[in-house]
């Protein structure tokens, strides 16, 4: 279910995009998005932890990671930032899989920040591996909104 200010796109088949208000300077939301300490208080859909193992916030730097899932489930990630313009956009690639490309960007809304992110899978069939196996559909939403409440409180 879409929150209030936020937008699901109905994109092909092998797409997720959510835009989303966020009450907060889209320098707070960069920085929340790229510096370590504050990535681990809310990546990830609810109930989930994160672990880092290695993080280089930089063009072709590398983020290894665990998600812990509330059930127990570890899911190991590894992601390699490839574009990076302070404090407007962020892509990266994930290549663990299923495979996808992620392009953030981060527009000034006012005092607010207006956040798109964009979820590209390598094919039809990672899509469908991320959206029916790992519920990627609604974990993007909750992902978001972690992020969303988290950058309200800083």
């Amino acid at each position: 279910m879409a929150q209030k200010n936020e937008t699901i796109s109905k994109a092909p088949v092998n797409e997720l995009a959510i835009t989303r208000i966020l009450n907060a300077p889209r320098e707070l939301v960069w920085e929340a998005w790229t510096d370590p300490k504050h990535l681990a208080k809310w990546w990830g859909p609810n109930g989930f932890t994160t672990t880092t193992h290695k993080i280089e916030v930089k063009e072709g730097g590398e983020w290894d990671f665990v998600m812990h899932g509330p059930d127990g489930a570890d899911y190991k990630n590894k992601i390699v930032f490839n574009t990076l313009i302070k404090p407007e956009l962020i892509t990266y690639s994930h290549i663990t899989g299923p495979k996808f490309d992620v392009t953030v960007t981060f527009k000034r809304y006012g005092a607010k920040t207006k956040l798109n992110v964009r979820m590209v899978f390598d094919s039809a069939k990672d899509y469908d591996v991320a959206v029916n196996t790992f519920g990627a559909k609604q974990g993007l939403q909750l992902h978001i909104g972690r992020l969303k409440e988290f950058v309200e409180k800083m």
